[in-house]
């Protein structure tokens, strides 16, 4: 087996190095084009993100990294895990931060899905027909929500128009995956009529269980191999958007539609049929009076439901939010050398938990949230010295049903950040942030009191849970121009009061109580706590030549630990990661391959008893980009897991019997035109 992995390594290393015929020929420092981060309050570009540490991922790097979930997207990001639960559902973690303290959002709103919720939840957005995706963080987070202590993850898809193209532009594409025989097809494709600007994308993607390279279980033989059961997913999206759009600015409004089904690979079978209608308002004023540069205005509608089935199809669960969020912003000119954004922005949804057929238990009571925040954030330059300042007051009410008992809860929320960059020589910055974020407890953090099926646990929320208080510190050197580019981040989180689920070993009925049949003990109590956490970590990366042509290279590693004060460690934590990857570019050929190590996983909560093996992930690609017909079409392969390696992460509920897939041969063809 060694000798396979080595040969089939050495067959793509010798097929990358053939495509070289002037290796280091280039000598000639290259200008790499600026990527705006539309996230921030700037829409300054990528290197300049040293306050609010940013990484863009766009254009092929983007397509290469493309998995079934956003999580698995962006699961090899520096400093960025991911939940894996499954194929259909995965969420993105940052510095060992999960579910509510990474905020998700779209276009710059939030998803409002159920996401945050639970592992086991997808997130309501589609990278397939994203343009870029922004991770960032530090004192523009502030702008979205008091709880992104982890971070911000942003999908940009352009639904709604800003430009008028002269004639139409779009991509297409179509892909296949061996390792669980995925089918994807997305479109996205923007024209004008007249003022009009439009927009449609749209994808589907069917893709059935997954091949593993060994058992489902390393301590259960019996569970069996080959394929992980009931890791099949499926999705699809639709989304319109049309805007209006002068010399003034514009207004726009669109509609998205999600529609999936993926199981859930435990030994319950369950599976998770899941419905979401969105709708989007988009506003902007250029110069709209006195000394603003602009007024941008948004609203945002999501009817989302997604309901848990037994392995029979019977619906155990329906998951139901309906909620509403509009934000308002004003971005005003310097002002004694500051220039910054203030606003405000509110939230009124309606969540619930509850038994399909309308007699079981309540899994989360119908509880209305009420949100309002204003937030600011502000920069200025002090010869080579920017400061960067932001500031977030939030009140959140939380009302259960009456019916439910349950009290209602209200949190006055506070958020500061202040950073500093110095350029000390042109290219070179050396920066430090500090901030204190407060998070008011999720619904299910309060009310949960019920089985969940995709999970099979039984949660029981803490009606007097108190408020998340995080405070944070972080120094970053980095260097931004030339070839060869670095950065290094140290960072240090201390949180009062930090949830987070815990277990105690009992397991029991429907109705939350040990049945003398041990058949009946289903599910394993869940209770949310409260402790005193301290979250430490690195990371690092220098690069050559990324988006130039010629060779390229990237070496790159991350560490967390996550401890809590009276426990020892947080749960699902992070393994220490490190690895690298050596690319080649010339004319319409790409190619490029890369390892990733991630170490031993052995820092375990007290109620944690699986060790997370160490493994090795090697990925490779190779495409190549045509004209036809003035358009660009690109034939792509890309090979993941190269090695076949049984790859388990630490930070995923199922890691003692979800493996992530085999080595899996994706090939397709794109088009932009």
């Amino acid at each position: 087996m060694i000798a396979q992995r080595t040969l089939l390594a050495s067959a793509v290393l010798s097929a990358l190095a053939t495509l070289s015929h002037s290796a280091f020929a280039q000598t000639q420092e290259q200008t790499l084009p600026a990527v705006v981060v539309t996230s921030t309050p700037f829409n300054s570009d990528e290197g300049a993100q040293i306050l609010a540490p940013a990484k863009v991922v766009y254009g092929d790097e983007l397509r290469e990294k493309l998995g079934n979930s956003l999580g698995d997207t962006l699961s090899q990001e520096l400093g960025v895990s991911a939940s894996a639960f499954g194929a259909g559902a995965s969420r993105p973690i940052i510095r060992g931060m999960e579910g509510p303290r990474v905020k998700i959002l779209q276009n710059g709103m939030s998803i409002l899905d159920a996401s945050s919720l639970s592992n086991d939840h997808a997130v309501g957005g589609e990278a397939s027909t994203a343009r870029q995706i922004e991770i960032l963080r530090g004192p523009a987070s502030l702008l979205y929500g008091s709880g992104a202590i982890g971070g911000v993850v942003n999908i940009i898809n352009d639904r709604i128009p800003t430009v008028l193209n002269a004639k139409p532009t779009g991509d297409a594409e179509v892909r296949y995956g061996t390792v669980d025989h995925t089918k994807n097809m997305s479109l996205s494709v923007d024209g004008a009529a007249g003022d009009i600007g439009l927009h449609i994308d749209g994808n589907l993607r069917n893709s059935d269980d997954y091949k593993i390279p060994g058992d489902v279980s390393l301590s259960d033989p019996s569970l069996g191999s080959g394929r992980l059961p009931n890791s099949f997913a499926r999705a699809n999206s639709l989304g319109f958007g049309a805007s209006y759009i002068q010399s003034w600015g514009h207004i726009g409004a669109s509609v998205g539609v999600n529609d999936d089904r993926y199981g859930i690979p435990t030994e319950e079978r369950s599976f998770i049929t899941l419905k979401q209608t969105r709708f989007d308002i988009d506003g902007l004023i250029k110069e709209p009076f006195g000394n603003f540069e602009s007024l941008r205005f948004k609203l945002g509608h999501t009817d989302y439901k997604h309901t848990e089935n037994l392995e029979d199809g019977t619906p155990a669960t329906d998951f139901k939010n309906n909620a509403l969020e509009s934000r308002i912003e004003l971005t005003h000119k310097p002002m004694a050398g500051w220039r910054g954004t203030f606003g405000l922005q509110t939230e009124n949804s309606e969540f619930s938990a509850l038994a399909a057929d309308g007699s079981g238990p309540e899994t989360v009571p119908l509880t209305k949230t009420d949100s309002i925040a204003g937030f600011l954030v502000e920069e200025r330059d002090f010869g080579p010295f920017r400061a960067s300042a932001g500031a977030r007051l939030e009140s959140v009410k939380r009302k259960p049903d009456a019916v439910s008992g349950l009290t209602q809860r209200d949190f006055n929320l506070g958020s500061y950040s202040l950073g500093g960059l110095w350029t000390f020589t042109p290219g070179y910055g050396l920066g430090a942030t500090a901030s204190v974020a407060q998070r008011a407890p999720a619904i299910e953090e309060l009310y949960s009191n019920g089985p969940h099926e995709s999970t099979a646990t039984f949660d029981i929320g803490d009606n007097n849970l108190n408020k998340e208080t995080s405070r944070n510190f972080e120094i970053s050197l980095q260097k931004t121009e030339g070839l060869i580019r670095w950065k290094a981040n140290i960072f240090q989180t201390r949180v009062k009061n930090y949830i987070y689920g815990r277990t105690d070993g009992t397991t029991v009925n429907e109705d939350g109580v040990v049945d003398p049949i041990a058949t009946n003990n289903e599910f394993l109590q869940r209770f949310w706590s409260q402790n005193s956490a301290t979250i430490r970590g690195a990371e690092a990366e220098i690069s050559y030549n990324l988006r130039g042509e010629g060779w390229s290279w990237r070496g790159f590693a991350d560490t967390s630990r996550g401890k809590l004060t009276d426990l020892d460690n947080l749960p699902l934590q992070p393994a220490t990661r490190y690895g690298g990857e050596v690319g080649y570019r010339q004319g319409g050929w790409r190619s490029g391959v890369k390892v990733l190590h991630a170490q031993e996983q052995d820092k375990l909560a007290s109620f944690e008893s699986f060790v997370t093996p160490s493994y090795t992930q090697v990925d490779a690609n190779l495409s190549y980009t045509q004209r036809i017909n003035s358009n660009d079409v690109t034939w792509f392969a890309i090979v993941k897991n190269l090695l076949n390696d049984d790859i388990r992460l630490s930070t995923s509920v199922l890691r003692e019997e979800a493996p992530l897939p085999g080595r899996n041969l994706i090939i397709g063809v794109r088009t932009s035109f």
